[in-house]
């Protein structure tokens, strides 16, 4: 473990000048952007301290380091100028800061690193929170949220599509009920301050969540949200009732309030953003349109396009943003990869005015262009991964593609 001390960080406050062209991405009138570092790896989560410092999980996997990457800037120029790697080089997703202590979301665990006053990075081997978790299959990652409630929210993802018996097999009946139920696909709670937790020390907080790769908790009223990646294969596997439209543009990606032992229907029900209702899966017997068991279950609070894919959600409680921004929701979407043969599309930053608790109105999106002229999980230049809040009200975004973070602040 590295032990370093450095020169300490600018005032949080400190402003670079914008880039020509906003570092690639396009923003609304009265915003913009600058590169705060660049080609750093698979950038997923991100959080940034009292005194400016930036935290990035790391995912690592084809090529790249996992791990935390740790960025100071030193000089004032809004710009990092120092970096420093450290913990598991098979890196992670989530990554949140409390009480002195930086949590870590690795696959299959979560971790907590001491984080020394003056120091950038921690000096003692880290402590382990929760241990064991899930991580056979698709949807390993782990994001994890902090409540004001003091807990711990931690998304265990389904390792499948849609529960079938045969995964993503045409025509492959689903299990009922779905085992994996028990371990997988919801929101587990822990005590954030007790170690050597494993699954079963904690509470099944919420299920029949796909995987909720983008979660937070409000911190004005301390209740958690999600963002769902959706299911796939409608017309692949159910060809006699969905055209190549349907499997484009369906299901819906849902955005949830997250409330304890709510059930949010997966795999039995999935979103139409046509009929604007939950529909019931053609695994359990749906027939494209019938709602079936899925009448009783809660609607999304919003529904987004198909496939987009959100990775990463934060209230915005700064004060720098016009007033309009205050309170509300910002999600970055990671962009589908099955969209054909319509043209892939997310790769973009949306943003949802909330009041008291709600979504008000429609979404809009607030910043485009990041994937650039080729849009596609591998032609993509980059690909929004990570949100976060900077003490000062700048919005932090990493990419996961490019590895690159972009401050965006207004003028």
């Amino acid at each position: 473990m590295l032990s370093l001390t450095l020169a300490a960080p600018h005032p949080a406050g400190a402003q670079a000048e914008c880039d020509a062209g906003n570092g690639g991405i396009q923003l609304p009138e009265g915003f913009c952007a600058w590169v705060v570092a660049d080609d750093v790896g698979r950038a997923r989560h991100l959080v940034v301290s009292s005194r400016g410092d930036i935290y990035v999980a790391l995912r690592g996997g084809r090529g790249g380091e996992g791990g935390i990457l740790a960025l100071r800037d030193t000089d004032g120029d809004g710009r990092a100028d120092v970096s420093e790697r450290f913990g598991d080089e098979r890196g992670g997703t989530g990554i949140a800061l409390h009480d002195g202590y930086l949590y870590f979301g690795r696959n299959d665990a979560v971790l907590r690193y001491r984080l020394d006053p003056g120091r950038l990075v921690p000096e003692a081997e880290p402590e382990v929170v929760v241990s064991g978790l899930p991580s056979e299959g698709s949807h390993a990652v782990k994001s994890i949220a902090l409540g004001a409630d003091g807990y711990l929210y931690v998304n265990v993802g389904s390792p499948s599509n849609s529960c079938q018996r045969e995964d993503r097999t045409p025509g492959s009946p689903g299990e009922d009920p779905c085992p994996e139920l028990e371990t997988r696909a919801g929101i587990w709670r822990f005590d954030v301050d007790r170690l050597g937790q494993e699954q079963g020390d904690g509470e099944r907080w919420a299920s029949g969540l796909r995987n909720t790769v983008a979660l937070a908790a409000d911190p004005a009223s301390g209740t958690v949200y999600g963002a769902i990646h959706g299911r796939d294969q409608l017309h692949q596997n159910w060809g006699d009732l969905y055209d190549e439209h349907d499997g484009a543009e369906k299901p819906s990606e849902e955005f949830h309030r997250i409330d304890r032992g709510d059930d949010y229907s997966w795999p039995y029900c999935y979103h139409d953003g046509d009929l604007g209702r939950l529909v019931l899966a053609p695994e359990y017997g749906g027939d494209a349109s019938a709602a079936g068991r899925c009448a009783d279950h809660r609607e999304p609070l919003l529904a987004f396009p198909g496939h987009w894919a959100p990775n990463a959600l934060t209230f915005y409680h700064g004060r720098t943003f016009p007033e309009r921004f205050h309170g509300g929701v910002f999600i970055a979407f990671h962009g589908s990869w099955n969209r054909a043969p319509l043209p892939q599309q997310g790769y973009n930053l949306v943003f949802v005015p909330f009041i008291s608790g709600e979504p008000v109105g429609s979404w809009e999106v607030f910043a485009d262009g990041f994937a650039g002229e080729n849009p596609g999980p591998r032609s993509a230049d980059h690909r929004p991964s990570g949100l976060a809040v900077g003490p000062d009200g700048s919005l932090y975004v990493a990419d996961d593609r490019g590895g690159r973070i972009w401050r965006i602040v207004s003028y």
